[in-house]
């Protein structure tokens, strides 16, 4: 009886420790937050979708998504715009800071949070989809045109928000301030900063994307900034096109000169870790293989100008062809995601220099006669020390050589090295002209 009483009180406490536990969880409850400033594509659709999975895993009352981002890649767009729609837990949009915008594809992902909000003097729009920057023909116009404006209607009117004017940011581009944005329904606050915004927020009922309710707790609760991981910081730098055509011109450089300097090791090296590098974040944007081809024709143009030197002719079209294949590198539909004309003409313009300089001097070196060892002392003059019958000495550079002649020549005569076979000198006799007595008439 004793026995099963103690059970009893042992199986008590547990149940008390494991109630107190999950309640002191609850009431440290945080909100998760986290940044997404630039161009939207595959990266940031990686880094919400890591956040909205540790959000979840440490039960946070709420998501904080600051965002000011031109735009982006749609795939990446339609990615987050599905994770945020079935996030487990209230996503709150913040368009921040003060000039910063959520344009294009920022403006579809504005719309499908829980929450939308926006900074004083931050605007919101211009949503026309675009074929990665192409011109498009008038029925592929429509069609982007009409998915993106039934994508836009198939959740903003779901959250409460004015479909027919967010429609509007899509068929003709309109962009609204934030004040216009508020007006017209587009977005449910405007704050100053953060902490203004869960004040706002606080108390306030919402209405999820699957139709339950819940309730914002998040004044006074503590904020987690949820950074990127350190793979997520490199690729997010080689994503940017301009680090990234640079890299790719870098690594074609160094490998050039490892084929002219064949042994260095080290130009192979780097040039072989760039050029997988470039690779590897070019595989996680929209690029023209094009661009490559032209490039590497750039360098076959600075060769030949090395090698005929057409007085910079081929040279100048290298290059052009280097600047273009930079250009036309990243088919991003925004400038943002594509290379910059001062980037391409800053790197191709020394690139061209520098290839078609190390060029020339690798051909001079192959043309010029050696001037060292014994094959330095072909062509050289020597003088006769011991008369050569057909075998003797001469002097030749400084030192004393065993020498042989097709014919005897005197001491003190001059000769000329044809050859070195096993330290022995192959001469032959200069035959200087000697000029003829004029005969007077």
């Amino acid at each position: 009886m004793r026995l099963n009483l103690l059970s009893k009180t042992g199986l008590f406490k547990i149940a008390i420790a494991f109630t107190l536990f999950f309640a002191s969880r609850a009431a440290s409850a945080d909100v998760l937050k986290i940044v997404v400033n630039g161009p939207i594509h595959t990266l940031t659709a990686d880094y919400v979708d890591r956040a909205i999975q540790e959000a979840q895993r440490t039960h946070a009352d709420a998501l904080l998504i600051e965002i000011n981002t031109p735009g982006g890649l749609m795939v990446a767009m339609e990615d987050i715009i599905q994770k945020i729609l079935a996030a487990p837990m209230p996503t709150i949009i913040y368009v921040t800071p003060a000039g910063g915008s959520a344009s294009s594809a920022g403006f579809f992902i504005l719309e499908a949070a829980d929450v939308a909000a926006m900074s004083p003097g931050t605007n919101a729009g211009t949503a026309h989809p675009v074929l990665s920057g192409a011109t498009m023909d008038p029925v592929m116009k429509e069609k982007l045109e009409n998915y993106g404006a039934s994508l836009m209607r198939s959740y903003t009117a779901k959250r409460g928000r004015n479909a027919d004017v967010a429609e509007s940011a899509v068929r003709v581009s309109k962009t609204f301030t934030a004040e216009e944005a508020l007006a017209q329904h587009l977005v449910e606050y405007i704050a100053k900063d953060e902490t203004d915004l869960f004040q706002q927020l606080e108390g306030k009922v919402i209405t999820r994307f699957d139709g339950s309710k819940a309730v914002l707790h998040v004044t006074g609760k503590p904020v987690r900034i949820y950074e990127m991981t350190v793979k997520q910081h490199i690729l997010a730098f080689l994503m940017d096109p301009n680090v990234l055509f640079l890299l790719f011109t870098i690594g074609m450089l160094s490998i050039y000169f490892e084929f002219n300097h064949p042994g260095a090791i080290v130009p192979g090296v780097i040039g072989f870790i760039a050029i997988l590098l470039s690779f590897y974040a070019l595989n996680l944007l929209p690029f023209r293989s094009i661009a490559i081809v032209l490039m590497l024709s750039a360098f076959a143009l600075f060769v030949l100008e090395a090698k005929f030197q057409t007085h910079g002719v081929l040279g100048a079209g290298g290059v052009a062809l280097m600047a273009l294949g930079g250009l036309l590198l990243v088919d991003g539909p925004i400038p943002e995601l594509r290379v910059n004309i001062w980037t391409a003409l800053g790197v191709s313009l020394p690139l061209g220099a520098i290839t078609v300089f190390l060029m020339t001097i690798a051909l001079k070196a192959r043309r010029n006669k050696v001037v060292t060892g014994e094959q330095g002392m072909i062509g050289e003059v020597a003088i006769v020390c011991a008369p050569l019958t057909p075998a003797g000495k001469v002097f030749v550079q400084g030192e004393l050589w065993d020498a042989v002649s097709p014919a005897n020549v005197e001491a003190g005569s001059k000769v000329v090295v044809r050859g070195v076979e096993n330290l022995v000198l192959r001469v032959e006799p200069v035959h200087e002209s000697v000029p003829q007595a004029s005969v007077a008439g």
